[in-house]
């Protein structure tokens, strides 16, 4: 696994449990507002001295920790990704995945298998401003295939999208609604600005467009809820 990040503590990121979060390396999105560039953009790590520290971790923290969150970056891009996931699970630790749906047959495959116990999937936009939003070629049936996979109820998940004012409408969460119509879990997360995202100069939106996100979505997910602010 190429890990280029440990996080040794979390009680945010994996809904009901306390977590550490490791960080893999690569994505094959180019997210103009993703926050963690220089897992993108960075050359990997030689040695395997972070990975040596997280077994240490778990180790260490054992009735301590009851999870472990894999991000990204894409998770799945890595190839031994099933191994580390078992891995973790025969140490008896639960495991939440983030992805971002472009690979649904190994996200089949990790359900299918039992090694993921959550997975967080980033909607990043409506499908037909996919390409735009993650600044690369999609393949938009593969997005709805991971969406229809969770939708299944096989494991427990989340949807979340990043709204960010330039590239996010109220007409594109009704099409996000439309799309994971029913789900369970949905937030809205408002873009914060920092000098580690992809391209800066983005912008948040106002509290009145993140009403009208969110009142947009909940046409089809009344579950949908923002996430990170105190707007309701």
């Amino acid at each position: 696994m190429r890990i280029e990040g440990l996080q040794k503590l979390t009680l945010l990121d994996f809904p009901g449990y306390v977590a550490c979060t490791v960080f893999t390396h690569g994505c094959n999105f180019r997210c103009s507002f993703c926050h963690n560039s220089g897992l993108i953009n960075g050359i990997p790590s030689a040695d395997d001295s972070t990975e040596q520290e997280f077994w240490k971790l778990l180790e260490k923290r054992k009735g301590v920790l009851e999870g472990v969150v894999i991000t990204g970056g894409e998770p799945l891009l890595q190839s031994n990704i099933e191994r580390f996931a078992e891995q973790i699970k025969k140490k008896g630790f639960k495991v939440k995945l983030d992805t971002n749906g472009s690979f649904p047959g190994k996200l089949r495959m990790m359900i299918e298998s039992g090694l993921v116990d959550y997975v967080a999937m980033d909607i990043k936009n409506s499908l037909e401003k996919y390409n735009q939003t993650t600044g690369v070629a999609v393949d938009t049936e593969a997005i709805k295939c991971s969406v229809s996979l969770l939708l299944a109820g096989k494991v427990s998940y989340e949807f979340r999208t990043t709204a960010v004012k330039e590239l996010h409408t109220a007409d594109d969460f009704t099409e996000i609604g439309k799309m994971i119509q029913g789900a369970e879990r949905y937030f809205i997360q408002c873009y914060k600005d920092s000098e580690e995202v992809l391209l800066p100069g983005l912008t948040a939106p106002s509290t009145e467009d993140l009403q009208s996100y969110i009142a947009a979505v909940k046409q089809y997910v009344p579950a949908a809820e923002l996430r990170g602010t105190q707007t309701n």
